[in-house]
């Protein structure tokens, strides 16, 4: 039990306490052992945590910066992984936290059947993501028509037309790549989810992203899906990418099916 200076930090839940988790498991390096606890027929991950630097106030704080939440989400990451290695897990999300073992477990309680679902939703199956790209198209605006310059205000609008109509040609590309390289990857997958497109912030300007798609792939399929996704790459049109990754805990997929 957890006294008033600490917290528990829920990372993921699973049917069964064997087998054990990994040894040397750290989880967050400013708390406790991470360890099993027992909720009715489930069992959790947890870790015990300073309150202090897990309020609504301090998270805030330490997901501001970059760095710092990049390394709550890969300690996070870490754990979970290890967790649903060799028993199937339902991955909770980045600091879920309680104030005691009593509240854990009554919050996890509280959801069970939803719980019970996604385990049997997700046994035997792995996430993947697949990403594609499109290099994007130069931003040159049409020079304006020479003054004085006759039909030279005709030529420029003829370019602007141009321009714009190039433009929805490179969208509609972009929407007939990302539709075939989703469907395809559906052929196999047992569920597949379109999430939204990261902007240039993330891209950068000279590329952008046509397709930002995940897949949960059952493991007997994990090589028939990384073909057909090869396949794929092979046949994008020059300037396009197409980026594998995986396999992961399924992430994606422990809410309700789509």
């Amino acid at each position: 039990m957890t006294d008033a200076a600490t917290a528990v930090c829920v990372f993921a839940v699973r049917r069964g306490r064997g087998p054990a988790l990994p040894a040397g498991l750290t989880g967050h390096s400013d708390g406790g052992e991470v360890r099993l606890m027992a909720a009715g027929d489930l069992w959790a991950v947890v870790q015990e945590v300073p309150a202090a630097g897990y309020d609504d106030a301090a998270l805030r704080a330490r997901c501001a910066d970059p760095a710092e939440l990049e390394r709550l989400a890969r300690t996070h990451h870490a754990v979970v992984s290890a967790a649903a290695a060799e028993w199937r897990a339902v991955p909770l999300p980045l600091a879920t936290l309680y104030h005691d073992e009593h509240g854990a477990r009554r919050g996890l309680l509280a959801h069970a059947d939803r719980f019970d679902a996604v385990l049997r939703r997700v046994a035997e199956h792995a996430e993947w993501a697949v990403k594609v790209h499109r290099e994007a198209a130069p931003s040159v605006s049409p020079a304006p028509p020479p003054s004085g310059r006759p039909g030279g205000g005709r030529d420029y609008l003829d370019r602007v037309r141009a321009r714009q109509r190039a433009q929805q040609s490179g969208h509609e590309t972009a929407l007939r790549i990302a539709d075939q390289v989703d469907g395809a990857a559906r052929e196999v997958a047992a569920e597949g989810v379109r999430r939204p497109l990261h902007g240039k912030e993330v891209t950068g300007e000279k590329r952008s992203q046509v397709l930002n798609g995940a897949y949960l792939v059952p493991l007997a399929k994990a090589t028939a899906f990384t073909e057909r996704i090869a396949r794929e790459r092979a046949a994008l049109p020059e300037g396009c990418t197409l980026e594998l990754a995986g396999p992961w805990v399924p992430y994606s997929f422990t809410g309700e099916p789509a």
